[in-house]
C-alpha cells in the first residue's frame, strides 16, 4: 500500500472539501450576477470567505480570493512594495523570492530561524521597508520568531507580508495578532482543491490589483471567481484544525529517532509534520527515486523544483554544504495513518541498505 508522505506539496483532499466543491459545481450562477442563480453561488462565496477569515483571526471584507498562494504573495508584494525596500529571509520560497526581486536578503542562522540581529540593521537604515516572511519552511518546518520580527517592523516602521501557505491549519495562526499587513494562504495545502488561495489583508490596507477586470473581489483581483476551488478552500480552512494536526508530531519524531539522521532545523520550533533528513553520501532525488519504488512518496526540497538535480538553496543558506543536496523532505499529511513511522523506516532501512551510502 502506498504512503503519502508529500503533504507540504500537496495534502490529500479533505471530504469536507471535496464536498463542498461538488456542491458548489452544481451551481448555475456567476457570483456576479443579481439574479436568483448567481445570489446563490454569491452566498456559496461569502460563505468560504467568512471561513477563511474565521480560521485566520482576519475580516471577512479584508480576504481577497486568488488562484493560489504564489499569485497571493506576488499580489501583496506588488502593492506593498511601491516606495518601499524590500527585505526578505534568504530560505523563503521561490514565489516570494521572484516576487520580490531585487530585494534584501536577510541571513538565517543554523537552525534556518531567522537572523533578527540582521533585521535589525537593516531596518536601522530608517527608509520604509516591507519585510516578507515565511511562517514556516516549506522544506523543513522552520518556524521564524514571528513575534519579535513583527515587533522590530512596527519600532521601525516597516510593514510585514507574511507567507502562510505551508502554517496554515498546521499551526495556531491570528493574522488579527500578528501586526502584518498581509498573509498568504493556499487552499491546496490545507486540504482544498488545486486552484484557489486568499490573501488576507489588514483593516483599511489599500490593494492594486495584478489583474485588472469586472471589480470582483471589491476590485482587488479581476475575473470570475473559481467558485467550486474556493468553496473547498472554505470547507478545508474550517476542517484544518491546528490541535488535530499536533497529533503528527510524535509520528515525526519516531521517524528521526529510529533513524538516527540530521534533521535540518530540529533545535528549532518546526511543524508538526515536517522533517528534513539528511543521508550522507546519497544524493537527495536518488532516495526520492528509491523510497518511490518502495511505494512511499517523498520530495527533495519544494516541489516546485522538482525534477532539477540541485542543492537545495534553503539548506545552503543554512550552511549545510554538500548536505544541501542529499536531504529529503518527509511531510505527513492530514490523515497520516497510526502506522506511518513504522512503515517510513522500514522502507528507509531498506533504501539505506541498497545506497549503501558513504560515511
Amino acid at each position: 500500500m502506498t504512503l503519502y508522505l508529500d503533504a507540504n506539496a500537496t495534502e490529500p483532499l479533505r471530504p469536507e472539501a471535496r464536498e463542498a466543491a461538488i456542491a458548489a459545481m452544481e451551481l448555475l450562477g456567476n457570483p456576479s450576477s443579481v439574479h436568483a442563480e448567481g445570489r446563490a453561488a454569491r452566498r456559496v462565496l461569502e460563505e468560504a470567505r467568512a471561513r477563511v477569515a474565521a480560521r485566520f483571526g482576519g475580516a471577512a471584507r479584508d480576504v481577497v480570493f486568488t488562484s493560489g498562494g504564489t499569485e497571493a504573495n506576488a499580489l501583496a508584494i506588488a502593492s506593498l512594495r511601491r516606495g518601499r525596500r524590500v527585505l526578505v529571509g534568504a530560505t523563503e520560497h521561490p514565489a516570494v523570492l521572484r516576487a520580490a526581486e531585487g530585494a534584501e536578503v536577510l541571513p538565517v542562522l543554523p537552525d534556518g530561524t531567522l537572523d533578527l540581529p540582521a533585521l535589525e540593521h537593516a531596518l536601522s537604515a530608517g527608509d520604509p521597508a516591507l519585510v516578507c516572511l515565511m511562517v514556516a519552511n516549506n522544506e523543513t518546518g522552520v518556524l521564524h520568531p514571528l513575534e519579535e520580527a513583527s515587533a522590530l517592523c512596527a519600532r521601525h516602521g516597516a510593514w510585514l507580508h507574511l507567507d502562510a501557505v505551508q502554517a496554515a491549519g498546521r499551526i495556531s495562526l491570528s493574522f488579527g495578532g500578528s501586526g502584518a499587513r498581509s498573509m498568504a494562504v493556499s487552499g491546496h495545502k490545507l486540504g482544498g482543491p488545486k486552484g484557489a488561495g486568499a490573501l488576507l489583508l489588514a483593516p483599511g490596507q489599500d490593494l492594486a490589483p495584478l489583474i485588472a477586470g469586472g471589480g470582483q473581489e471589491r476590485g482587488r483581483r479581476g475575473g470570475t471567481e473559481a467558485l467550486p476551488a474556493i468553496a473547498g478552500l472554505g470547507a478545508a480552512a474550517a476542517a484544518a484544525d491546528p490541535a488535530a494536526a499536533a497529533r503528527l508530531a510524535p509520528l515525526r519524531d519516531a521517524i528521526e529517532a529510529a533513524l538516527g539522521l540530521e534533521a535540518a532545523g530540529s533545535g528549532a520550533p518546526r511543524l508538526p509534520n515536517t522533517t528534513c533528513l539528511r543521508l550522507p553520501g546519497a544524493a537527495a532525488e536518488t532516495q526520492v527515486i528509491a523510497l518511490d519504488l518502495e511505494g512511499v512518496r517523498v520530495s527533495a526540497g519544494a516541489a516546485c523544483s522538482s525534477g532539477k538535480v540541485a542543492r537545495s538553496p534553503v539548506l545552503e543558506a543554512m550552511g549545510l554544504g554538500e548536505g544541501a543536496g542529499e536531504a529529503i523532505r518527509v511531510s505527513l499529511p492530514w490523515n497520516a495513518p497510526a502506522d506511518t513511522a513504522e512503515r517510513f523506516v522500514a522502507a528507509h532501512r531498506a533504501v539505506r541498505a541498497r545506497l549503501r551510502p558513504k560515511g
